[in-house]
C-alpha cells in the first residue's frame, strides 16, 4: 500500500495523472489529504476530501481519500503503508523531495517519485487557485 500525501488545493489534473500511474503501480493508493497549519488551503479537508473523489473515476476501486493532521510517516506507520508516492515538476522539487525522501527512509518508509507529464508539468495548485482567483473577480 501506498500513500499519495499533498494539500490538493486544489486537485489539479496532473494530480489526478499521477493517482492514474500509482494506482497500477502498487494494490491501493491512499489520497492523504494533509492538514498543515501553515497553509491556508480555499476549503477545509473535508470539502477537498469530496472534490477530490469526484475526480477519481468509481471504477479506480483501489484509491482511497483520508485526511490527516500530523506526519504523514506517522500516518503510514499506523495504516501499514510502506511507501509514500510524490510528483516531482522541477529540479527545485526534487532537491526539496530527497530531503524529505531520506528523513522518512530513517522512519522505514520509502519515497518513490513520478515526474510530472510535461503536458501537466506546468500546472500547479497555486497556479490553479491564482487562475480561479481571478477568473471570479469582476470585470470592469
Amino acid at each position: 500500500m501506498a500513500v499519495y500525501p499533498g494539500t490538493f488545493d486544489p486537485f489539479t489534473p496532473g494530480h489526478r495523472d499521477l493517482v492514474a500511474r500509482a494506482r497500477v503501480m502498487f494494490d491501493r493508493i491512499i489520497v492523504l489529504l494533509a492538514v498543515n497549519a501553515d497553509k491556508q488551503p480555499a476549503a477545509e479537508a473535508p470539502a477537498r476530501a469530496v472534490l477530490v473523489r469526484d475526480a477519481i473515476p468509481a471504477a479506480w476501486d483501489n484509491i482511497e481519500v483520508d485526511s490527516w493532521t500530523g506526519l504523514t510517516t506517522t500516518y503510514c506507520l499506523r495504516r501499514g503503508a510502506t511507501v509514500i508516492v510524490r510528483g516531482v515538476r522541477t529540479a527545485a522539487d526534487l532537491h526539496y523531495e530527497y530531503q524529505l525522501a531520506a528523513m522518512n527512509e530513517q522512519l522505514g518508509i520509502q519515497t518513490v517519485w513520478l515526474p510530472a507529464r510535461p503536458h501537466l508539468a506546468v500546472i500547479s495548485s497555486t497556479a490553479a487557485r491564482a487562475y480561479r482567483s481571478a477568473r471570479s473577480q469582476p470585470r470592469t
